[in-house]
């Protein structure tokens, strides 16, 4: 019997050589065709990141694609998941796959699926997707080769397509002026292919090739990121940084003393900076573990706010439908106005470096205008890697008696939309929520300073350690 094939939170993602394998990638390629043929689509976009064994992924599916009457077009060498969503606006193709497992560890890749609108597939034809896929062996008919050759598949430039796009969208020069005092760490992840070409005079640091990422997993939180951190506080030279993750969906950011500069605080930016000073208007769309001085700051402006489920891709959905200025969710993923209803870390990264150049303010200077607008905040998160019992132990706990006090905090209420939230007199909350994509039980904290939220968080796993 083969293995079930389920999608996460943001496609699936397997263990290389023991989930995922070529046979498991044909038989999602081969639901893939199946779902395009059943609903009229016929053109298929791919691309790979940096994992091992992408190019080969990437021509089984194709080839698997192909085999099933699909037009697939697809980039050679390594691409971002958003040169793929972009891709498939600018050449009017009908379903993209991304190789790719994000910001999973290095033994991880995946499979990732868009559609025609440039963003990632809504929750329903993805489940659509999934049960097409086959209990059996698919038998490929022709290779990746035989159908180039015969025109099924071709290959096209996405890195000229996403880079016209950039040079349309930002002001270049204007970025380019602050650019020699930029670091910028790619974690070896596909942000280097556009990084390298466009701002050559950034500091870049493990800007190349490096399937195994060091032993690291490519996420850009502090914690996987103290290189760039020491680096900026102690060159004089270097007044801000940023690093995207695996396939440069994701983004973090440090201010000129080297202090982390969380998704939280860059979506504050992004909806000051695009309202603020571009005048432009829209709903601000966030999932449920971001901040919510997001909602403080939109109502502010008088501008229509939602919260979603976590995951982008329901944002992405919304953004399909409605005019949103800002989305985002605290794991780095945010998107604008005026780009596709995607993650992108590379173009976030150049809007907030437009501001900083337009403004000529540092990034603490930024946030501090946040401050005065809606107050203090800090945010942190751990990731408890713990036995399955207990993770259900945990969950169980906040289902049937939930928290009425955390760290000497009262709770004041508790949401549920997707965790369990808990607000907590004194401007903080704490929220509990099981990993979509790993082995893990995260739990996030929101408090008035860094040495709050740390305390909190202690507290937290103390309670969760002794449910064992």
């Amino acid at each position: 019997m083969l293995s079930k094939i389920k999608f996460g939170t943001d496609g699936w993602r397997a263990i290389i050589a023991d989930t995922y394998t070529l046979e498991n990638v044909k038989r999602v390629a081969y639901a893939t065709a199946v779902y395009m043929k059943s609903n009229g689509l016929s053109k298929a976009l791919i691309g790979h990141d940096c994992r091992f064994g992408g190019e080969m992924f990437l021509q089984t599916a194709a080839a698997t694609l192909a085999d099933q009457g699909i037009e697939v077009h697809y980039h050679r060498g390594i691409c971002t998941t958003p040169m793929i969503s972009l891709g498939l606006v600018k050449h009017k193709l009908d379903m993209g796959v991304v190789i790719t497992a994000s910001h999973n560890p290095p033994s991880y890749n995946g499979y990732k699926l868009k559609s025609a609108y440039g963003g990632p597939t809504i929750p329903a034809e993805i489940a659509a997707v999934e049960a097409e896929i086959p209990d059996h062996h698919i038998e490929s008919v022709h290779d990746f080769h035989h159908h180039c050759n015969q025109g099924l598949i071709q290959e096209i430039d996405l890195k000229k397509t996403y880079l016209d796009a950039v040079r349309e969208a930002f002001d270049i020069e204007a970025i380019r002026e602050i650019a020699p005092r930029v670091a910028y760490d790619a974690m070896y992840g596909a942000g280097f292919v556009i990084i390298d070409e466009l701002f050559p005079e950034m500091h870049r640091l493990h800007s190349s090739h490096n399937p195994g990422f060091d032993g690291q997993a490519p996420e850009p939180i502090h914690r996987n990121l103290h290189e760039i951190s020491e680096l900026i506080a102690i060159d004089d030279s270097i007044t801000v940084g940023f690093a995207n993750d695996g396939d440069a969906d994701r983004i973090g950011m440090y201010d000129e003393y080297g202090r982390f500069v969380d998704s939280h605080h860059l979506l504050l930016l992004l909806l000051y900076y695009l309202h603020e000073e571009k005048g432009l208007r829209g709903k601000v769309i966030v999932t449920f573990s971001v901040t919510d001085k997001m909602i403080q700051l939109a109502e502010k402006f008088g501008l229509e706010t939602e919260v979603t489920k976590i995951g982008f891709k329901y944002i992405a959905e919304i953004m399909t439908k409605e005019d949103v200025l800002v989305g985002g969710e605290e794991s780095g993923g945010l998107a604008v106005k005026g780009h596709v209803p995607e993650r992108d870390g590379i173009w976030i990264a150049l809007l907030i470096l437009e501001f900083m150049s337009k403004s000529g303010k540092m990034l603490s200077e930024l946030c501090q205008d946040l401050y005065d607008m809606v107050g203090s905040f800090a945010f942190d998160r751990y990731d408890l890697h713990i036995t399955n019992e207990l993770k259900h132990k945990a969950i169980a706990h906040c289902e049937k008696s939930p928290f009425t006090e955390v760290a000497g905090k009262k709770v004041t209420r508790t949401e549920t939309l997707d965790g369990y939230k808990f607000y907590m007199e004194g401007d903080s909350w704490l929220m509990i929520r099981p990993s979509g994509t790993e082995p893990v039980l995260r739990v996030y904290c929101q408090a008035p300073d860094h040495d709050e939220v740390i305390r909190i968080l202690e507290d937290m796993k103390s309670t969760i350690m002794a449910m064992a």
